[in-house]
Order: structure tokens, then C-alpha cells, then sequence
């Protein structure tokens, strides 16, 4: 099992998911009205059967998982949605094989789980749900003795959904650095589980494992981690709720990958899910230049086209704003928009047009995305149309430039007319600014030692004002953004400098 999954269960009926803690006292609480649905997604799940310290918690998850079967008769609540049943039936078989006891009683009712998961596959979201659904009927095609159909289905399914979600470069299509974590590490498991069962998974559908090398998908994501060691906030991202990276690759070498950690270059670039990686002295930059997501599931995508994260010396300073929670309503939404990522806002309308808490309209298509080196200096740049809707038709460009000891953004807003131009600088709740005349902002650590400055050309003007960052899931952490605001005719160039 993978390390680095901190435990869910304080004690024998107290959990803690998403930074909220409650206590199950009655069987109704496992269908909570006043809970929220990712909560109750998590309590049926039953990660805790596989975190840090499992076994040391042996008797609390024998009694929850009698309890969860007395209490959760089949097809009735949360627990027999599609996706926490797949989360489910692969933790309880985890357990199992890790020493768990599974009484007669509960190995019954988890094969009433797969039957009914069997028929109930998500091809109406695809996306990660499909693919949880694929490996959770792997794991009990292997489990249960003679349940072939359900081993021979999830291998099909496994084998078209990695062919349709994986792209060329190893990301996972929905652009989403948590997602991607979470789904290198089904495919880690996968490869456990074929060790386990060899004889088993030599049948005719047993060269799907065989293909699957998870080492792009493990690159890919060495690329999308800050020097911190944590991934980068791109669309739905937030710590606490997938693996680390470190953790990952220590998986796949427990399970004999041939896997290293490469050295990465001053420029990486992975074309086929829009991000790219600058580096150059101790400062690493990485950027969204692609597409939102797969048109047909922009569920997980936000409105940051053309937003960056920039660290440096190890640490994170200029961010996006993350994501803490999925539920609908304003936050949700604001969390997805525009103004809540590292990049320009026109006339107050998002670049992509999010809505709901899943939905996208019209989407940011980008234009020319493009690396380069000269006399080691290192470049990107893109351009994206999703401002087509507004008079006068305005395109953004963006150039990034990283020399050893200052990193340059120049924003172009082509097009005609009178707009009012916002351009976002979100600042990691670990720095301070300080406004240094109306130009220049001073970016210290919270020790008063001065980690750069941002400067912008002398005509304009720079302010600072509140915000709030989202580590995790139920998380909102007081911050700084520095913003831009003019209302002014395009063309427009503005010009941006990281002293350090």
C-alpha cells in the first residue's frame, strides 16, 4: 500500500475528513442531511483501512465495518453510490490482503457490493469514476474466486479508459494535479495487486497490466511539484486528499519500478496537457498554457488560463488560490474563477465560463504555446481567445522570461475598445508585502528578510488587498493578492518584474 495517507479515525466512532471532525453516533449519521455530500463520500469510503498506522486499529475497524453493514442495507444511501462503493471495495480487499479480518459475514457483503457496482458502472461521468469503477472490479474479480466476469469487465474497461484519460506526455486528461496523484497511485496499486495474484491475472485480459508503466504519469508529476514537495494548485487541486509525490515514487520502487527521480531541466514542457516548467537559478515557475480539460468533462477545470505559480529559494510566493470545497454555491464559484488565479481578468467575466459546481460553458482555447532558451535565459509564452465574447474581440498574451535573478511577465491584451483590465498576483500566506512606492511591491518571509520585489512599469499602479488561500479541503488561510485595475483602451502591454 501506498505510504503518506495521514489516518481518518481518531477514535472508535470519531472521524476526521476535510478538516471537519464528527462523531457517528447513529446509523442515520451515515446519511446526514446536514452533512456535506464529499464528508459523507469520505466516511464510506474507508481510507482509514490503509492509512499510517493501520493495524494499530484493528478492533475500531472490525466493529465500523459490521456496523456499516448492519446499518447500510444494499441500494439504500450514499454508501451505494458508484464511487464511494469502488473506494470501498478496494479498501476493504487492501485491508484483507494486509491481514484484516473479514468475517463470513462481511466477505458476503462485500461481494454484494461488486454485484451491485457491476451493474451501475458511471459511463454517464467517465472521467476518474469510470476508472475507480474499472479497478474496483479488478480487485474483487481477483478476490473472490470464480468472478471472472467481474475481473474480465473491469480489465476491458481499465484497458479503454488508461487509452482514453493518460495523454502523451503521462498526464491524466482532466488537468488536474490532485486527480493525477490519485490516479498514479490506482495504477500502483493495480501492479500490487498483480504481484499478489499472478496466476489469477494470467488470463487473456492479463496483458492490460502488463502494459501499464506508470513512469510517465510519475514524470509528469515530478514536473507539476514545487521545490517544496507539493504539487501545484492547477483546476481542482488541494493538498491532503492524494499522495504526495514522494510517497508515490517511494511506492513504485517498493513495488520494483525501475523508477528515478531524473533531474529536471531549466525547461520542461508537457504539450499535450498544457503546463510548462521554467527553472533558472533558485527560481522554478510553472504554468497553465493549455486547455481547460477534455470538452466532454470540464467538471474539475477552472478559469486560470494563463495563471502561474512561482517559488523561490524552496518556497512558494506567487499562487493560485486552491480549492477548499465542492459544494454549490458563491464560493465554489469564486474559487473557480478568474480573479482567484495568478493571471488577467477582463471586464469582470471569467475566461472560461464556469458555473454550478461541475459546469463549464464557453472555454478559453489557447493560442501558440511555446518554450525557448537564449544565453541562458529561459522563456514561455501563450495566448488564449476565451475573451472572444466582449466588443473589440481581445486576445491575451502572456510571456514569461527567468533569468538567474529576476523572472519577467509581460501581459499583451490585443484587440480594440475601452475594457477594464485586472491583472492578479496571489500571494502564499508565508510572505508579507509591503507597498514600496506606487510601483513596486516588497515580498518579504515572515522573519522580515526580503524574498524580492514586484515591480511593474512607473505608469501604473499596484495595490495590495485581502484574500484567502485553500491548502485543503475545509481550509480557507488569510492571504495577500497584489492587484492592477485600469480601465483603458487595447492594445496593452504591461510589464512585470521579480527582482530576487
Amino acid at each position: 500500500m501506498c505510504p503518506g495517507h495521514q489516518p481518518q479515525l481518531l477514535g472508535p466512532r470519531i472521524f476526521r475528513f476535510l478538516n471537519e471532525t464528527r462523531e457517528l453516533t447513529a446509523a442515520a449519521d451515515w446519511n446526514s442531511l446536514s452533512q456535506d455530500n464529499l464528508w459523507l463520500y469520505n466516511l464510506h469510503y474507508f481510507g482509514d483501512l490503509t492509512s499510517e498506522g493501520f493495524s494499530a486499529r484493528g478492533t475500531w475497524h472490525r466493529e465500523l465495518l459490521e456496523r456499516w453493514t448492519a446499518e447500510n442495507p444494499p441500494g439504500i444511501g450514499i454508501g451505494w453510490q458508484p464511487y464511494p462503493l469502488s473506494q470501498r471495495i478496494v479498501n476493504w480487499i487492501k485491508w484483507a490482503l494486509a491481514g484484516g479480518d473479514l468475517s463470513p459475514a462481511l466477505v458476503h457483503s462485500l461481494a454484494i457490493q461488486a454485484r451491485y457496482l457491476s451493474r451501475r458502472l458511471e459511463y454517464h461521468l467517465l472521467g476518474n469514476h469510470l476508472l475507480s469503477n474499472a479497478k474496483a472490479l479488478i480487485f474483487a474479480g481477483t478476490f473472490f474466486s470464480g468472478a471472472d466476469h467481474w475481473l474480465h469487465v473491469g480489465l476491458r474497461l481499465l484497458e479503454s479508459e488508461v487509452r482514453e484519460q493518460f495523454l502523451g506526455d503521462g498526464g491524466h486528461f482532466e488537468r488536474s494535479p490532485m486527480y493525477h496523484s490519485m490516479l498514479t497511485e490506482d495504477l500502483l496499486d493495480l501492479m500490487q495487486l498483480r504481484s499478489l495474484y499472478p496466476k489469477i491475472l494470467e488470463g487473456r485480459n492479463s496483458h492490460v497490466l502488463q502494459a501499464i508503466d506508470p513512469r510517465p504519469m510519475l514524470r509528469w508529476l515530478q514536473v507539476m511539484t514545487h521545490p517544496d514537495g507539493g504539487i501545484a494548485f492547477f483546476n481542482d487541486s488541494a493538498f491532503g486528499i492524494a499522495a504526495p509525490c514522494a510517497a508515490l515514487f517511494a511506492y513504485a520502487q517498493n513495488l520494483g519500478l525501475p523508477v528515478a527521480e531524473r533531474p529536471l531541466s531549466a525547461i520542461e514542457s508537457l504539450p499535450d496537457s498544457g503546463y510548462v516548467r521554467l527553472e533558472n537559478g533558485s527560481a522554478v515557475l510553472i504554468a497553465d498554457v493549455g486547455e481547460i480539460g477534455p470538452d466532454y468533462l470540464p467538471g474539475h477545470a477552472h478559469a486560470g488560463t494563463l495563471s502561474f505559480e512561482l517559488s523561490l529559494s524552496g518556497k512558494r510566493v506567487i499562487v493560485n488560490s486552491g480549492v477548499s470545497c465542492y459544494g454549490e454555491g458563491a464560493e465554489r464559484l469564486r474559487q473557480r474563477g478568474t480573479a482567484a488565479h495568478t493571471t488577467v481578468l477582463l471586464d469582470g467575466q471569467n475566461s472560461s465560463d464556469v458555473w454550478g459546481n461541475f459546469r463549464v460553458g464557453r472555454r478559453a482555447r489557447v493560442l501558440k504555446a511555446r518554450t525557448w532558451c537564449e544565453n541562458h535565459t529561459v522563456f514561455a509564452e501563450a495566448g488564449h481567445y476565451g475573451y472572444r465574447q466582449t466588443s473589440g474581440r481581445p486576445i491575451h498574451w502572456r510571456r514569461w522570461r527567468m533569468e538567474k535573478q529576476n523572472v519577467r511577465i509581460e501581459d499583451n491584451v490585443e484587440g480594440s475598445g475601452e475594457h477594464f483590465v485586472e491583472i492578479f498576483f496571489h500571494l502564499h500566506p508565508d510572505v508579507r508585502p509591503s507597498i514600496a512606492g506606487n510601483s513596486i511591491v516588497s515580498i518579504e518571509d515572515q522573519a522580515g528578510r526580503r524574498i524580492c520585489f514586484l515591480r511593474v512599469t512607473p505608469r501604473e499602479t499596484l495595490i495590495l488587498e485581502r484574500s484567502t488561500w485553500h491548502p485543503e479541503f475545509g481550509r480557507s488561510v488569510p492571504s495577500f493578492r497584489i492587484a492592477l485595475r485600469k480601465k483603458q483602451r487595447i492594445p496593452a502591454k504591461y510589464l512585470f518584474e521579480f527582482e530576487h
